[in-house]
């Protein structure tokens, strides 16, 4: 009975059929001009295939100078930020199939300089991470002797544990319309982070960070469309950090 069913299940899987979209892939070299051409392949897919299956196939086979950053291949490094189809996604993450659409289209993130293809610079997302102090701040330690875990209760993680799940993809930033038109601007990413570290009770460095976000191109200078939070792959909610920072320099929150 188990090999009839295991016999079923190989029958099944073997009768499920290919289908072809068009990728068209962004193409641009900003070291020799500034034109972006998109070129299209035909790409044979199945309903697993993600985005970036289909990129690495191109590479491979059709177009060996097509530039992308990838890495983990599961939604964990952040590495493959890019616009499908008009919205910032993760492309291992990303299956065409769930893009219900016969033309794929491929490009770098909006709001960074393009290195070349769907490569993009985070130099700067990078440096405004760093600048939100995206660690611990106290007095004491815990590798001292006769200390003790910092510990605390499940109410207190939930205050901040969701933006400890930023990748650092990049993908907030990308979508904010702040960032388009203010290169200054702080970003989501990094308000985030701030928040983070805020929100956590075990940490004593809220004053250093709140007077580092207390800036015109920091908090003040979000609309709250809230793209931000609608693109991220991990459930990061910005535009509620941004709204909670706001709160502790309005005396809401303490």
């Amino acid at each position: 009975m188990a090999d009839t069913q295991i016999a079923e299940e190989q029958s099944s899987t073997e009768a499920s059929s290919s289908k072809t979209v068009t990728l068209r892939i962004a193409k641009s070299n900003p070291e020799k001009d500034s034109v972006t051409k998109f070129e299209s392949f035909q790409v044979s897919y199945e309903r697993w295939t993600t985005v970036l299956d289909a990129i690495l196939d191109v590479k491979k086979h059709l177009d060996h100078s097509v530039a992308v950053r990838y890495s983990c291949r599961q939604a964990t490094c952040g590495s493959c930020g890019m616009k499908i189809n008009g919205r910032p996604r993760l492309a291992c993450f990303t299956k065409i199939s769930e893009l219900d659409s016969d033309v794929v289209t491929v490009e770098p993130m909006s709001n960074y300089p393009i290195v070349r293809d769907l490569v993009v610079d985070l130099e700067r997302m990078f440096d405004t991470h760093k600048e939100m102090k995206p660690f611990m701040i106290r007095e004491d330690t815990e590798i001292t002797p006769n200390t003790r875990e910092l510990l605390q209760t499940p109410e207190q993680v939930e205050e901040y544990i969701q933006f400890a799940n930023c990748i650092k993809c990049g993908l907030c930033n990308s979508a904010c319309p702040t960032m388009a038109t203010d290169s200054s601007f702080l970003g989501p990413q990094a308000l985030a982070q701030a928040y983070r570290y805020v929100a956590d009770s075990r940490d004593k460095g809220k004053n250093e960070r709140l007077k580092i976000v207390d800036d015109s191109h920091g908090i003040w200078r979000c609309h709250f469309a809230g793209s931000c939070s609608q693109v991220c792959p991990k459930g990061v909610d910005p535009a509620m950090g941004i709204q909670m920072l706001r709160g502790y320099l309005l005396g809401f929150r303490k």
